[in-house]
Formats: structure tokens, C-alpha cells, sequence
């Protein structure tokens, strides 16, 4: 329960559920509990059990959670990602409880695996629900995992509309550096190389070299930081890029741009895009994963092929020529936004879902 995009669904969805009908607990199994987790404990109240799991499939965990859902009496067993599905399935047996499964993402490149052609169909048909983010994730559980597609329901991730106050946004834009008349692109996402961060940087290079006031903001923290920071002293990009680190409250960096960029190799249902979504800021991202499911090309944003530099240098070109676009494609991210991913909707997607478990 550290910063990531599946912490973020799962805060979403335990603190929004209905208090009347769903009471929940946490149990993670990588030996700590993050920040996310920490503060779900201090505002929401919610109780959190952590165990740092052994290598392998590890028996004594399996056994330490099948204790805690039989001694807290629960009907669902909700797994976030595979691992925790793994353990949860074994431990749910002979509990009463019910297990339901969603998975967040896929990696990259996705792989066929014949222990999962063995082992998937029989836990998949032997838990109750199975929910996938994205069309393009519940396509990957069927070919890569195998699981039967009648199974399959896909719930988009919601949250809860980001709202910043304009003092602090000016209070930031004038510790960055960030002068009038410069336009922010940038992203909020962990600097790892799947997310292909490299191209960003490319991309500002090109532009300020065909003239643009462009200041690229990287929010965040990983184990490519390293690596961005020489490539930016290579490109000559010390005076055009920001490097932030982690910061506990990235929604009021995300306010500073005026274009989104999400480049990656693949995506599940990005967060960070959703909060972009919902300040109204227009996004350029790769055509991966369920991004296409979430930005509608040349209606709240651009869509370009993966590791296609010149045409997502192109794209920010677009709306760097042509502002008004940029704000009525801002607006149109933010009602698309309002329709498809609020976290009403997601939460009452789950409450039927849980619900409709209950009856059989």
C-alpha cells in the first residue's frame, strides 16, 4: 500500500464502498505497509495486517491469511494483481468466503507461460468474479493466462476529481522557476523503464530547438532517475527540465501542465491520466494497453504509435501551435472524465458485483 496506481483503486474503492453494507480489512503480504496504507489507518480507520511473504509460493503466509479471513468471518476475498490472487485462492479454501480477482496491468512484453495454461482455467472457473481494468487487459488475461472470457468483466478505474487551489499553483509555478509565457508538459508517474521517459526528454529537446518556451516536469521517483538525469545533461536540458522527486501530494504538480504526456510501453488504466483527465488537461500518450480505452483520439488528446519519437513530438507540436484547441480538448477530457470514470461508477460497479456474488 505504497504509491502506485493499484494503491490508488484500492483506497478508491475501500473508503467509498457503502459503510452500511461492506466493512473492510487489508492484508498485504510484502512486509510493510506504505503510505497510502498508513494513511488509510490515521483518517479512514481501516485495519491493516502486513506479512512479509518467503520466496516461492510460501505456505506459512497462505496459512496466516486463511486464519485472518476465518477469524474475521468475511464473505469476499478481493485480490489486487496476480501474486495476491495466488494466495488469496489457496487461502480462501474451506473459509465460506468468496474470491474475486482484479488485475491492474500487464507487464511488458506479455508472455505465453505454461504453468499459467495448467494452473489459470481451474483457479479462474473456481473463483466467483474476475474483473480486468480494460478491454485490453481482459484480452491479455484470456490469451496470456488463459482465463475463460464468460468469466471476465471489466470495471474502468475511478477516482475522485482532483481539485488544487490556484495560490498554491502559483506558489509552485514561482519556486519552479516556471516563467509566464512557458508552457508545462509533462507527466507524474515512477521513473521506470517501461514508462519510456527517455522519449519525453527527446521530445523537449526538439521542441526548443524549433523555437517552443517549453519546461518539461517529471514528478516522481524510480530506478531510472539515474539514468534521465544524464540523458538531460546530454541533450543540454538542465534549464528546461524538473525533476521533482516524490512528492505526497502530486496533484498539485499535475495542475502546473498544460499537456499531459504518458508515453509507455503499456498501461493498464493509468491514475495519473485520470487525475490529468480531470483538471482538464488534453493528453499525448502511446496507443497501449487501455490508454485507447480512456483518451479519445484528437478529442481530449493525441494517440500515437509506441516509441514513435517524431510523431509524439508532432502531436504536443499540435497543440503547442493551436492553444484553443488545447483548452477545448482539456474540456472534453474532463466531461469524458465525469462519464466514464468517476468513482461512482467504479464503486457501484463493485457493489453489484459483490452483491450479485452474495446470491449464489
Amino acid at each position: 500500500m505504497g504509491f502506485g496506481g493499484t494503491e490508488q483503486v484500492i483506497r478508491q474503492l475501500v473508503t467509498n464502498l457503502n459503510p452500511q453494507r461492506f466493512q473492510c480489512e487489508i492484508a498485504c503480504i510484502d512486509g510493510e505497509v506504505g503510505a497510502i496504507g498508513k494513511a488509510m489507518e490515521a483518517d479512514n480507520g481501516i485495519t491493516i495486517h502486513s506479512r512479509k511473504r518467503g520466496p516461492g509460493l510460501d505456505w506459512k503466509t497462505i496459512l496466516w491469511l486463511r486464519r485472518l479471513i476465518k477469524s474475521g468471518r468475511f464473505d469476499f476475498v478481493h485480490c489486487h494483481q496476480y501474486s495476491p490472487y495466488t494466495y488469496g485462492w489457496f487461502a480462501h479454501w474451506g473459509t465460506g468466503a468468496k474470491v474475486v480477482f482484479t488485475e491492474h496491468g500487464r507487464f511488458h512484453p506479455d508472455q505465453h507461460r505454461k504453468k499459467a495454461r495448467l494452473i489459470n482455467p481451474i483457479i479462474a472457473l473456481t473463483s466467483h468474479r474476475l474483473v480486468a481494468i480494460s478491454a485490453a487487459t481482459r484480452e491479455a488475461l484470456i490469451e496470456y493466462e488463459y482465463m475463460p472470457a464468460s468469466k471476465i468483466k471489466v470495471i474502468y478505474n475511478g477516482i475522485t476529481p482532483l481539485t488544487v487551489e490556484e495560490y498554491r499553483k502559483q506558489e509552485l509555478l514561482t519556486e519552479l522557476g516556471i516563467k509566464p509565457g512557458e508552457v508545462v508538459i509533462g507527466t507524474v508517474a515512477r521513473l521506470d523503464s517501461v514508462k519510456n521517459q527517455p522519449m519525453m526528454l527527446q521530445a523537449t529537446r526538439a521542441l526548443i530547438d524549433q523555437g517552443y518556451k517549453v519546461r518539461l516536469l517529471l514528478v516522481g521517483d524510480g530506478p531510472e532517475r539515474e539514468n534521465l538525469e544524464a540523458i538531460t545533461r546530454q541533450l543540454n536540458l538542465n534549464n528546461a527540465v524538473i525533476f521533482t522527486g516524490f512528492q505526497s501530494k502530486p496533484a498539485d504538480y499535475l495542475s502546473l501542465m498544460d499537456i499531459f504526456l504518458l508515453p509507455s510501453f503499456t498501461e493498464g488504466t493509468s491514475m495519473t491520466l485520470l487525475e490529468a483527465m480531470s483538471l482538464g488537461i488534453p493528453t499525448v500518450a502511446t496507443r497501449v494497453g487501455g490508454t485507447p480505452e480512456i483518451v479519445e483520439d484528437k478529442e481530449t488528446g493525441f494517440l500515437i504509435e509506441s516509441d514513435n519519437q517524431e510523431a509524439f513530438t508532432r502531436a504536443i507540436k499540435n497543440l503547442l501551435d493551436q492553444p484553443a484547441e488545447r483548452i477545448k480538448m482539456g474540456n472534453a477530457a474532463k466531461v469524458r472524465f465525469g462519464q466514464k470514470f468517476s468513482v461512482e461508477q467504479m464503486v457501484d460497479q463493485y457493489q453489484r458485483y459483490y452483491s450479485a456474488s452474495s446470491a449464489h
